[in-house]
């Protein structure tokens, strides 16, 4: 259980990564949107600040992801991003549906690995 949890924790990591340099550096040019999905992406670039804090969030977390350390407050933090992600491409862009899942999946993969982390968290007082 050991070397799967390595192993989708670097996936994960590499995963963000990639999105995270690949959106600071404009590495590869954005295809054109059409749709629901182009109305999406244009709202989210109004708002200046949110794209920026999205790819610096992930980035951050796929540094902790790819270290080894902090990956219990890394994995709380992506969270709300894993979401937005797999609705995204669930209800706008269903291409992108398998690498969604993936990140999903490890994301809770993780969290449950890490769960002992999270008890004082969600334990009544």
């Amino acid at each position: 259980m050991k070397i799967t949890t390595i192993v989708i924790r670097i996936l994960l990591g590499l995963l963000l990564m990639f999105s995270a340099v690949v959106y600071f550096f404009k590495l590869v040019p954005t295809p054109e949107l059409q749709g629901p999905l182009k109305v999406f992406n244009d709202g989210m670039a109004a708002a200046v600040y949110l794209l920026p804090l999205i790819k610096t969030t992930e980035l951050i977390c796929a540094v902790a992801f790819l270290s080894g350390r902090f990956v219990p407050l890394a994995t709380v933090v992506i969270f709300p991003i894993t979401v937005n992600i797999i609705m995204v491409h669930s209800f706008l862009a269903p291409e992108g549906l398998p690498v969604a899942i993936f990140v999903i999946l490890a994301n809770l993969f993780l969290a449950y690995i890490h769960r002992k982390n999270y008890e004082t968290l969600i334990a009544s007082k």
